[in-house]
C-alpha cells in the first residue's frame, strides 16, 4: 500500500466515523442536548476571546503602519 493510499483510506474510515457519531448525537436526544449547551459554552466564551485577540491584534498592526 502506497503512502497515498493508506492517507485516502485512513481519511475515508475518519470521515465514516465522524458521521456516524454525528447521526448518534443527532438521534439520541441526551447526547443532543450535551452537544447543543457544549456549543453555546463555546460561542460564549471562545469566540468572545477570540474576538478580543482579533481587534488587540489589529490594533497594534494599525500602530506599526503609522
Amino acid at each position: 500500500m502506497t503512502p497515498q493510499q493508506a492517507r485516502t483510506a485512513a481519511n475515508i474510515i475518519l470521515g465514516t466515523a465522524g458521521l456516524v457519531a454525528a447521526y448518534v448525537v443527532i438521534t439520541t436526544p441526551p447526547l443532543r442536548r450535551l452537544a447543543l449547551r457544549a456549543g453555546r459554552y463555546y460561542l460564549r466564551a471562545a469566540l468572545p476571546a477570540y474576538l478580543a485577540a482579533t481587534t488587540t491584534e489589529a490594533w497594534l498592526e494599525s500602530k506599526r503602519q503609522a
